[in-house]
C-alpha cells in the first residue's frame, strides 16, 4: 500500500505558441481542467502502475471540489479528505480547491504556472484515532521483504503530514519526500524520512546547491536524489555519490507534472519492495515517457 499526503488542486491549463507579454492577449490552441498537485498527481501514477494507492488530501467544498473529488476516485485513488468532516479544517477556512493556471507552450513542453498552494487553506493534524486510521488496514510490511508499506509527502499540510510521518515510523512504514522546495518544516520532516527525492530548484537555506545532497541526507534520509530535468538524476545512497541516466524522451509535448510522476513511480516501485536505486531507475523511465503526451498523466494507457 502507498499513501500519498499532500496538495490537490485544480488545474487549469492552456496551449500556447508563446506566452503573453504584459498587456497581451494570445490565443489557446486547446485547453483541459482536470485534478493535480504533487500528491494528487503521484497517487495517479501509482495506481496506474497497479500499486493500490491511498490520498491523504485537503480539497475543500462547493461544485469544484466535487469535480476534483470525482476525477480523484476515477483514476483509482482511494480518497481521504480531511475537509470532509470538518475537523482538520475550521469552518471558517473551507473553501473550494486551490487552483493552479498552467500555460505550456507548445513545440517546447515547457509550462508557467500560477497557484494558490496550500498556504492559505491550513490542515490541522487531526486526532491521533483520525491519524491513525489514515494507516488502516495498513500493517507493517510483507514479512517476505518484497512488498512494502509507503507513505509518500509532498510538504504541503506540514502538520497533517508531520502527524502522518510519525505515527508511519512507528508502524515501520517507510516515509519519502518529494522534495520540491523547501517549506516552514521541512528539515523536521526530512528527519523522519528514509529517501528524499528533490527538484533541480530545491535549495537549502543558506545552503551549497553542489552540496545540497549531502546536506538533506546529513539530516537522516538514508537515500537522497535530485533530478534535473534530462540532466542524469544525482543519487546519494548510503554515502556513495553516482549519477543514472535519464533515457531520451523522444518528442517533448508537456512537462507538467513531470517530476510528480518521477515520485510516484519512485514510490510504487518502493512499495512493490524494489531497492531505492532500482525503484529510481524504473520511475527515471516512466516518467521520462510521460512528457512525450499531454498533462500529468496522458501516458497513463498508452
Amino acid at each position: 500500500m502507498l499513501i500519498c499526503c499532500g496538495l490537490t488542486t485544480l488545474d487549469i491549463t492552456q496551449v500556447v505558441h508563446v506566452l503573453p507579454r504584459p498587456d497581451e492577449k494570445v490565443v489557446a490552441t486547446s485547453q483541459r481542467a482536470t485534478f493535480g498537485g504533487p500528491a494528487a498527481n503521484a497517487a495517479a501514477t501509482a495506481a496506474a502502475l497497479g500499486v493500490p494507492t491511498r490520498l491523504v488530501t485537503a480539497i475543500g467544498t462547493g461544485a469544484l471540489a466535487e469535480v476534483v473529488r470525482a476525477d480523484v476516485v476515477a483514476a483509482g485513488v482511494e480518497l481521504i479528505d480531511v475537509t470532509a468532516d470538518g475537523r482538520a479544517v475550521p469552518d471558517e477556512e473551507a473553501r473550494g480547491p486551490a487552483v493552479s493556471t498552467v500555460l505550456v507552450t507548445a513545440g517546447t513542453g515547457e509550462r508557467a504556472v500560477v497557484s494558490t498552494n496550500a498556504t492559505d487553506r491550513p490542515v490541522a493534524a487531526g486526532g491521533g484515532r483520525a491519524v491513525s486510521s489514515v494507516f488502516d488496514p495498513v500493517g507493517q510490511g510483507d514479512v517476505g521483504g518484497r512488498e512494502r508499506d509507503v507513505l509518500l509527502l509532498d510538504g504541503h499540510h506540514p502538520f497533517l503530514a508531520h502527524a502522518l510521518a510519525v505515527r508511519a515510523r512507528e508502524r515501520e512504514v517507510l516515509v519519502v519526500l518529494d522534495g520540491g522546495s523547501w517549506k516552514d518544516g521541512t528539515a523536521e520532516l526530512v528527519a523522519l524520512c528514509d529517501a528524499v527525492v528533490l527538484s533541480q530548484d530545491f535549495r537549502m537555506p543558506g545552503g551549497d546547491v553542489s552540496r545540497v545532497l549531502e546536506d538533506v541526507a546529513a539530516l537522516g534520509p538514508r537515500f537522497v536524489a535530485r533530478s534535473r530535468g534530462g540532466a542524469p538524476v544525482e543519487v546519494l545512497d548510503g554515502g556513495a555519490r553516482s549519477d543514472l541516466p535519464v533515457p531520451a524522451a523522444g518528442v517533448v509535448v508537456d512537462t507538467l507534472g513531470a517530476g510528480d510522476v518521477l515520485h510516484g513511480a519512485f514510490a510504487a516501485g518502493v512499495s512493490r519492495g524494489r531497492s531505492w536505486g532500482s525503484a529510481l531507475r524504473e520511475a527515471v523511465a516512466v516518467a521520462s515517457r510521460s512528457v512525450s503526451y499531454e498533462g500529468a498523466r496522458g501516458w497513463i494507457g498508452r
